[in-house]
């Protein structure tokens, strides 16, 4: 028999450093790699069938992978820590070179304040002078100081290169100098985490916008992506940028593009319109665009001490804002929008190829990211296509019924043809032979776009035709006629299913299932209409940004390569934004809509709610139909009603979102009454948190009833889940913060499974914790990292979980409370 003094005398050997020699280093390695934390069964069998490891004990081989895997840890977070040190020393370069650059601004200003002050002083005198020696001075002085015409200029190579030289100096003179005086834009500070630092002009020509930003990409693949500006920049084709609007035709530009390698190394790209102004070649203009003016712009790119490359973008512009409306006017005249939709928009694209290339991703829909981008890019670019509806792909406009406020355009092209029908027809004979396009602008005061965008994304059913969808879905697959009518119109749901962000953060794509079915087999055979939609809800206090719901029909056979006919809704601020809106706005107005009581809803808390009066966005709507040539007049006729129809629910929808807003604050407010199973729900959470924590939960709610509490809980800072007790719980409710946390909806909440959104560690915690809140009632999880149904990772100070009792004091569910959560 083993006495205690020899059992603690084996156990202290066992916990011995034991030194391995290289053969089961080896061993030990290759299992590490397979399975990096093996069971005791699989420990004692690498024991049993490996020679080498015969002679070790198995409780040396356990702390010998729990130091593997600490080591590796400890790896991966000096790796980390590394990588942090040299973008902060690249970020801390980068700024001082800014500081340097703005003090050298800030000198030239003060000389120029003292000079015009000289000069005002001067005039002052001047004036005082009527004699006419001191009139024909001044007058000689005016002519003098005027600019000299350019002199034209060798059309040949040494004339191009004399322009290219002086856009460089110009260029270099924007980028790093005080040629432009640069104001940083609202809301874009410099940090490790941002974008960069972004910068508008401030009383040039024109509108311009600067950004200087860090990206871990060598810089000749910097120039190589960024010459390829159709590539990033969705609004360009070519040389030519699309309209936003139907209220104003696109623009071209005619460029000299000049590429140099400065003296330390710096690779420049840099840009200019050619024109008689530099005495340059110039070329004739073409209908129906309007030519703009590109002043010196461009890239300059040098690589970093840490690696990647150091890039500052300049983009400089004469979009010509006499030849629109007045309305839309400021669209043209914005710097902030270059920001957003052009010098941002290569710093999001370069940091996400240069992520991509260093990280093996894979979204939940298991695509690619790239994958995922030319999509999205398809998407839009299909939109701004048909938008802009040019001659030369294709488009001519039909003529109208009389009144002009829907615009009809026909593409009967081959290759739009072709397109179209390869999306259904797998090999299947060409079913329609043309496309038709209705688009209309309308002016929208007083609204939130990304709240009205956010009601029509989730509450299709209040603006669409499901009998139309479907019909015009279904005009792009064989026998089509066949389809039953009654079929068609059963589309009385929706289900969307995300699928994951594009490089954009507030972007992502989802697929909405219009129908019955409950996977692709039944869709197939029901005929179920899918929709491929892309959703951008915009930050809207984020200056010269536009919001955008774009979707395209597509099968249950449907491929990334398939072509795809886009439709959708685009808003755009055309003067001071909103207050930032909050996304609670569309918890009720859909339940408001339907039984028409007055139009309001759940008021939240803080200044999101309170809109700007006076605020004015512009929404174009474009849909696309495919349809045989023969039909063409009968679907004209059906597209313009559907237009106008489309057009007064969204009226009605944002005139409902603009009155939910003005409800002035700490006001009270009537609100449609929730189902009563969400109110007893409501008050369970709350009165088994009093009866777990002793502590409330909520303040005492304004008001009096369960429809109190029910408001006070959706609006909840920390995020608010419950899950099913089943084998594979689900979730079964989210406040709004519980909702934004795992990006979804209320609607497609029960698809997502608890387990999803732990991570390793965070399930291994519940794991140990589930059994104490089944028989305790309560636990603390501590902080850690969740995953949010779009694969984005969330990290939360810590968790609260406890046991939903109902009115008999029996388990109904689980509830969560993540505190403090964001997104890493």
């Amino acid at each position: 028999m083993v006495t205690a003094k020899e059992a603690a005398a084996a156990a202290m050997d066992a916990s011995k450093y034991v030194r391995y020699t290289p053969e089961q280093v080896e061993a030990l390695e290759r299992l590490y790699y397979e399975c990096p934390k093996p069971s005791s069964l699989r420990r004692q069998q690498l024991v049993r069938d490996c020679l080498v490891l015969a002679g070790v004990d198995p409780k040396q081989i356990k702390v010998w992978f729990q130091n593997r895997r600490c080591r590796e840890k400890q790896r991966k977070e000096s790796s980390r820590l590394q990588a942090l040190n040299r973008k902060l020393t690249a970020m801390n370069k980068l700024l001082m070179e800014e500081n340097d650059r703005l003090q050298k601004q800030v000198t030239q200003l003060v000389y120029e304040n003292g000079y015009y002050r000289q000069q005002t002083q001067s005039a002052g005198l001047v004036t005082t002078d009527t004699s006419c020696e001191s009139v024909v001075t001044s007058g000689h002085q005016n002519v003098a100081a005027a600019a000299p015409q350019a002199q034209p200029r060798d059309a040949g190579p040494a004339g191009l290169m004399s322009i290219a030289e002086e856009t460089l100096t110009e260029f270099l003179s924007k980028a790093t100098g005080t040629a432009v005086e640069w104001v940083q834009m609202s809301g874009m500070k410099p940090g490790p985490d941002s974008i960069g630092i972004i910068a508008i002009s401030h009383g040039c020509a024109g509108v311009a916008a600067r950004a200087c930003g860090l990206v871990g990409m060598e810089p000749a693949k910097v120039a190589e992506v960024l010459k390829d500006r159709p590539l990033w920049l969705r609004d360009c084709r070519s040389m030519e940028l699309y309209a936003p609007t139907t209220l104003a035709p696109a623009r071209d530009f005619w460029l000299l593009r000049y590429t140099s390698i400065l003296d330390d190394g710096s690779l420049v790209v840099c840009e200019r319109s050619l024109s008689t102004k530099q005495g340059g070649p110039s070329m004739p203009l073409v209908q129906p665009f309007i030519r703009g003016e590109m002043l010196p712009s461009g890239f300059l790119i040098r690589p970093s001490d840490g690696g990647g490359s150091v890039i500052h973008i300049v983009d400089h512009m004469d979009l010509e804002p006499w030849s629109v409306p007045e309305v839309v006017r400021p669209l043209y005249e914005s710097s902030a929008m270059v920001a957003q939709k052009m010098s941002m928009a290569a710093l999001r694209y370069l940091r996400q190829v240069a992520h991509e290339d260093t990280h093996s991703v894979i979204t939940g829909w298991g695509r690619q990211p790239a994958a995922l981008r030319a999509l999205s890019q398809k998407l839009t670019r299909g939109f701004n296509e048909a938008l802009n509806g040019l001659a030369d792909d294709g488009w001519s406009v039909i003529e109208s019924d009389g009144v002009d406020d829907v615009c009809i355009s026909v593409n009967s092209s081959l290759s739009k043809v072709i397109n179209c029908n390869a999306t259904f027809n797998n090999g299947l004979p060409v079913v329609s032979s043309s496309v038709l396009c209705a688009k209309a602008s309308m002016l929208l005061q007083d609204v939130s776009p990304p709240a009205l965008l956010r009601f029509m994304r989730e509450q299709r059913s209040q603006w669409a035709d499901s009998n139309l969808d479907a019909f015009f879905a279904s005009a792009m697959k064989p026998n089509f006629c066949n389809l039953p009518m009654s079929r068609l119109g059963g589309f009385s749901g929706q289900v969307i299913l995300p699928l994951a962000h594009t490089f954009d953060p507030e972007e992502f794509l989802e697929v909405i299932k219009l129908g019955n079915a409950s996977n692709y087999q039944d869709a197939l055979l029901h005929r179920d209409l899918f929709l491929l939609q892309m959703y951008n809800g915009v930050d809207e206090n984020m200056v010269g940004t536009c919001s955008e719901l774009i979707f395209a029909p597509i099968d249950a056979s449907f491929s990334d390569d398939s072509p795809l006919l886009p439709s959708g809704f685009r808003i755009i601020p055309i003067d001071a934004p909103l207050d930032t809106s909050s996304p609670k706005c569309t918890l009720d107005l859909a339940s408001t809509l339907e039984v028409g009581t007055p139009r309001s809803r759940i008021n939240g808390s803080g200044p999101g709610n309170a809109g700007s009066a006076g605020s004015k966005a512009v929404m174009t709507i474009v849909f696309q139909f495919a349809f045989e040539s023969h039909l063409q007049d009968s679907v004209a006729a059906m597209a313009r009603q559907y237009m106008r129809s489309i057009i007064t629910s969204v009226q009605r929808i944002a005139l409902a979102l603009s009155s939910s807003r003005l409800v002035p604050h700490g006001s009270s407010i009537s609100h449609t009454p929730a189902s009563p199973e969400a109110t007893t729900l409501a008050r369970w959470i709350c009165q088994s948190y009093r009866f777990h924590f002793g502590a409330e939960l909520i303040k005492s709610a304004d008001g009096s009833g369960c429809e109190a509490v029910l408001k006070t809980l959706w609006h909840h800072a920390s995020a608010i889940l419950c899950c099913s007790l089943k084998a594979l719980p689900v979730f079964t409710f989210a406040n709004q913060s519980g909702l934004d946390m795992l990006e979804t909806t209320l609607v497609a909440l029960q698809d997502i499974t608890l387990e999803k959104v732990f991570d390793d560690q965070g399930r291994k915690n519940l794991c140990a914790e589930l059994p104490g809140i089944m028989e305790q009632g309560f636990t603390c999880i501590p902080g850690g990292l969740c995953v949010s149904g779009l694969g984005r990772p969330v990290s939360y100070e810590k968790a609260l979980a406890w046991k939903v009792l109902d009115d008999d004091s029996g388990a109904h569910c689980i509830c969560f409370m993540f505190v403090n959560w964001s997104f890493v």
